[in-house]
């Protein structure tokens, strides 16, 4: 039956709306959110993008930047060396539509610096990497590259973004990602993830 549904699924081809997995509910992610432990950040002492080893291979020459361009675009034609060479990516965080690769970049919804001063400092190198390059829940999305670049590494309390309608879909990937990975919330944040799931 497996067998038959995964067939099923490959001859459909991909979805109409590519997007990331979908994220839990608002009511889960209000659940989710009472259970992360509140703490400090942590220090950034010894971080670096490095120990989150990111855009792995995933299949052939395929890593995982492109992977996320070809589900969360229209229309994306790859080269043999899996690079996108044309297609269409609208970027959620602020509705911005762009027809070039290297206008997008691929966001961490939680950044990595972040992760690191939540609790990933103390984790393996295997650990950092899974979520770096996670495909399964909603921790990677093809957005607007200076959108991304203006977040930076700022959690909910600092940075929501630019398009409000997002902001509840935001808020449940973030909670979703932090729950799965057991990270840390800091006050303000969950202040600020509170009420964008009140408002849900």
């Amino acid at each position: 039956m497996t067998a038959a549904l995964t067939t099923a699924s490959v001859l459909a081809g991909p979805p109409a709306q590519a997007a990331p997995p979908t994220p839990i509910a608002a009511s889960t992610a209000r659940s989710y959110l009472s259970e992360l432990s509140v703490a400090t950040p942590g220090s950034m002492s010894g971080y670096s993008r490095d120990k989150f080893p990111h855009w792995i291979t995933q299949s052939g020459s395929c890593d995982t930047r492109e992977v996320v361009l070809k589900r969360d675009g229209t229309d994306v034609a790859q080269n043999s060396s899996c690079s996108a060479t044309s297609g269409t990516w609208k970027s959620p965080y602020d509705g911005a539509t762009w027809t070039a690769a290297s206008d997008v970049d691929i966001d961490h919804v939680v950044p990595l610096a972040e992760a690191w001063r939540s609790g990933a400092s103390s984790w393996t190198t295997a650990q950092r990497q899974a979520l770096a390059n996670d495909l399964t829940r909603p921790q990677l999305v093809a957005v607007t590259d200076n959108v991304n670049q203006s977040k930076g590494d700022k959690d909910p309390a600092t940075w929501m973004p630019p398009l409000a309608s997002y902001d509840c879909v935001y808020a449940r990937m973030w909670v979703q990602v932090k729950h799965y990975y057991d990270l840390d919330v800091d006050s303000a944040e969950k202040s600020a993830l509170q009420g964008v799931l009140n408002g849900c």
